[in-house]
């Protein structure tokens, strides 16, 4: 599992910098069994009403093309509207 760990660290930091450029930014907490990613969404990330767009169609789009066996990603603290 350490190697889908780096792997996906690796996808996370092509993005963080333009999460970063808007005030934000995102951690890996855990990859399931499933190959599930969970993420937590930091500063800005967190309250931005584009969150969701951001995490499906920028974050889970770079891992999954980095890391094809990921099957979805999640944010952990996103309350969905």
């Amino acid at each position: 599992m350490n190697d889908l760990v780096k792997r996906v660290e690796d996808a996370l930091e092509q993005i963080r910098p333009y999460l970063q450029a808007d005030g934000g930014n995102v951690s890996l907490v855990e990859i399931t069994e499933e190959h599930v990613v969970k993420l937590e969404l930091q500063g800005a990330c967190k309250s931005c009403s584009m969150s969701m767009m951001t995490l499906k169609a920028g974050i889970e789009e770079t891992i999954k093309r980095s890391v094809p066996e990921i099957t979805a990603v999640e944010a952990v603290n996103l309350a969905i509207a």
